[in-house]
């Protein structure tokens, strides 16, 4: 199985006094590709940024407020703020064919595992 540890968030890019939310995230392995479902509810694609930067993925996204006009809120069950969470991915992630798609508040990231030949067994001879 792929290690993907997690670092804390930090405050680069955030706004102001603004909080600053680890997204949820849902992460999927198939034989091709790891999959990633990051919860952004909010988050202003204009602010979204995602960089990976040897082995480490970092996600980062402002959510600005929305309000229709003639609309009047009466819950808001999220609060406005940053969003920013950082991976620290295996070296099977092909870094080059990364796919991003934000849809709905969700960012779904596709990592495609490289085409590196499969493990090789050593022969350990008696001395």
């Amino acid at each position: 199985m792929t290690d993907y540890s997690t670092a804390p968030p930090s405050a680069a890019d955030s706004v102001g006094d603004a909080p600053t939310f680890v997204p949820p995230t849902d992460i999927f392995e198939t034989n091709d590709a790891v999959v990633m479902f990051l919860d952004m509810p909010g988050a202003d694609l204009e602010s979204l940024n995602v960089t990976l930067d040897k082995r480490a993925l970092t996600v980062s996204a402002r959510s600005t407020p929305v309000r229709p006009q003639g609309y009047t809120l009466v819950v808001s069950e999220y609060e406005d703020g940053n969003y920013e969470r950082s991976f620290t991915l295996s070296e099977q992630v092909d870094d080059e064919g990364v796919e991003a798609v934000f849809k709905d508040g969700v960012l779904r990231l596709t990592l495609p595992k490289s085409k590196s030949a499969p493990a090789k067994k050593i022969v350990v001879k008696s001395a």
